[in-house]
C-alpha cells in the first residue's frame, strides 16, 4: 500500500519540524545535542500529531546512526532482544519505542542494563505523563521533554507546504479550506494531513473547498483518551469551570464530553461537584443533581444532553461552598497527627451520666462530645454565604 501523505511529509531534519521552538532552533537543546553529535536517552512526550515520531526520526536521519523502531504494545520481548543483540553487534543503536508508557515490566528489565550501559540509546514517545506513567527505573534513565501543542498557524504552514510538495500533485486549495483544516484538526497534524489527502483524492479536479471538506468530516477531531492525560483534562477543567462560576466554559465543557460519549464519567464527576464544590451554599442542588443523573443514565446519549445540561447552568451559577470538603479533611487531619485521647465517659455505652437531648427542652442540652484533649477544637468553619450563616448563628447560640 502507498505509504499516507502524514508520512510522507515526515521531516529529514530537525529545522524541517514543525512547531516546538523551544526544542529545535538555533541555541536549542535538541539542536544543539545534534549539532555536537551527542545523544542521550530521552522521552518526548505530548499530544496526538504534534511532532513526537518527526522529531525522532529526524535526529537519527541527522546523525546518520543505526536505529530500530518498535511499538511497546506490538512488539514483543523476543523482538525487543533482537534489538539489543544486534545494537551489541554494532557498538551501539537507537531504539526509538512509541508508547513506552505501555511497556511491561519483562521489556523494561530487558531494557534498563543496556541503557545503563550505553549500549542502546532510547528515544520514547508518549501521550502520557511520564512522571505517572512511566516506570522511575526508565524515567531515571532518560532526558524527558514536553512538546507543546502546535498552534493554528503552524497547521496552516504544514498544509501550505504539503500543497507545495510533489506528492499532492494538480492541487488547488482555497483559502478558507485551509483554515477550516486548521480549527477541527485542533493541533493534530498528523489529522490535518489525512483530512487534505482524504479531500484530495475524493475529487475530481483536486479542488479542495470547505464544501467539500464537510462531506469528508464535518466534526471537529476532539482529542482524549480515557487512559491518558486529555481525558483527564477536559474532566479538571469540566469541574473547575463550574467552581469557578463560568457558565459558558462549563456547557463547552460538558459538550466536549458529552461528543466524546462520556456519559458516566460526566455523571460521576458532577456528583463529586455537587458535594465538593457548592455543598452547603446550596444544599438543594445535592438531590436536584442526582435526579439529572438518574434521567441522563435512563435516558442515555444523545437525550441526556438536556437534563445534563440544566443541572450544569444550576450548578455554575450557585453559590459555592467547600466548607463540608474542608471540616472532614481538618477532621482527617486531627485523628492522623494529634493524640485526641478516648471518648468521654458519658458517650460510652452504657452510661448512667449520659443526657439524652430529647428530655430537654428543644432537644438540646449542654454537654461534652469531643474529646478532653480536643474538647475546644472547631471543626467545621461556615462560609459567609446565606445558608450557612444561618448555620453559624445557630452554632454561636448553642455555644453560649
Amino acid at each position: 500500500m502507498n505509504e499516507l501523505l502524514a508520512v510522507k511529509m515526515r521531516p529529514k531534519k530537525l529545522d524541517e519540524v514543525i512547531g516546538q521552538e523551544h526544542l529545535i532552533g538555533d541555541g536549542k537543546v535538541i539542536t544543539n545535542l545534534v549539532k555536537n553529535k551527542k545523544l542521550f536517552s530521552m522521552i518526548l512526550y505530548g499530544k496526538p500529531g504534534i511532532g513526537k515520531t518527526s522529531i525522532a526520526n529526524a535526529i537519527v536521519n541527522e546523525l546518520g546512526v543505526k536505529y530500530r523502531m518498535l511499538n511497546a504494545v506490538v512488539n514483543n520481548k523476543k523482538e525487543i532482544e533482537t534489538v539489543v543483540n544486534e545494537a551489541k553487534m554494532y557498538n551501539g543503536m537507537v531504539l526509538i519505542m512509541d508508547e513506552i508508557h505501555r511497556m511491561n515490566k519483562d521489556k523494561q528489565d530487558l531494557l534498563l542494563p543496556v541503557l545503563e550501559s550505553g549500549i542502546i540509546t532510547l528515544i520514547g514517545m508518549t501521550t502520557a505523563n511520564p512522571y505517572h506513567s512511566i516506570n522511575p527505573a526508565i524515567r531515571s534513565r532518560c532526558q524527558l521533554f514536553e512538546l507543546k501543542e502546535l498552534s493554528h498557524d503552524d497547521i496552516v504552514k504544514a498544509i501550505e507546504m504539503a500543497c507545495k510538495s510533489e506528492y499532492l500533485p494538480d492541487i488547488k486549495i482555497d483559502d478558507d479550506a485551509k483554515e477550516y483544516i486548521a480549527n477541527v484538526a485542533k493541533n493534530d497534524l498528523r489529522y490535518a494531513y489525512n483530512l487534505l489527502e482524504v479531500a484530495y483524492y475524493s475529487t475530481d479536479d483536486f479542488h479542495i473547498t470547505v464544501d467539500r471538506l464537510i462531506n469528508v468530516s464535518n466534526k471537529p477531531n476532539i482529542y482524549h483518551d480515557k487512559d491518558q492525560d486529555g481525558y483527564y483534562d477536559l474532566l479538571s477543567a469540566f469541574q473547575k469551570s463550574i467552581r469557578g462560576s463560568d457558565v459558558h466554559a462549563s456547557l463547552y465543557y460538558l459538550g466536549r464530553l458529552i461528543i466524546g460519549g462520556e456519559l458516566d464519567s460526566i455523571c460521576r464527576r458532577m456528583a463529586v461537584i455537587v458535594y465538593e464544590d457548592i455543598g452547603l451554599a446550596n444544599p438543594a442542588m445535592g438531590p436536584r443533581v442526582m435526579a439529572a443523573i438518574d434521567s441522563a443514565l435512563m435516558l442515555g446519549l444523545p437525550e441526556a444532553r438536556i437534563p445534563l445540561a440544566e443541572v450544569v447552568i444550576e450548578m455554575a451559577l450557585s453559590p459555592k461552598s467547600n466548607s463540608a470538603e474542608a471540616s472532614i479533611d481538618r477532621a482527617l487531619n486531627i485523628i492522623e497527627t494529634m493524640d485526641t485521647g478516648n471518648v468521654p465517659s458519658h458517650l460510652k455505652n452504657p452510661s448512667p451520666d449520659y443526657k439524652y437531648p430529647h428530655n430537654y427542652k428543644n432537644s438540646y442540652v449542654k454537654q461534652q462530645y469531643l474529646p478532653d484533649k480536643i474538647m475546644n477544637v472547631k471543626i467545621y468553619q461556615p462560609r459567609d454565604n446565606k445558608n450557612e450563616l444561618i448555620y453559624k448563628d445557630i452554632m454561636n447560640k448553642l455555644e453560649k
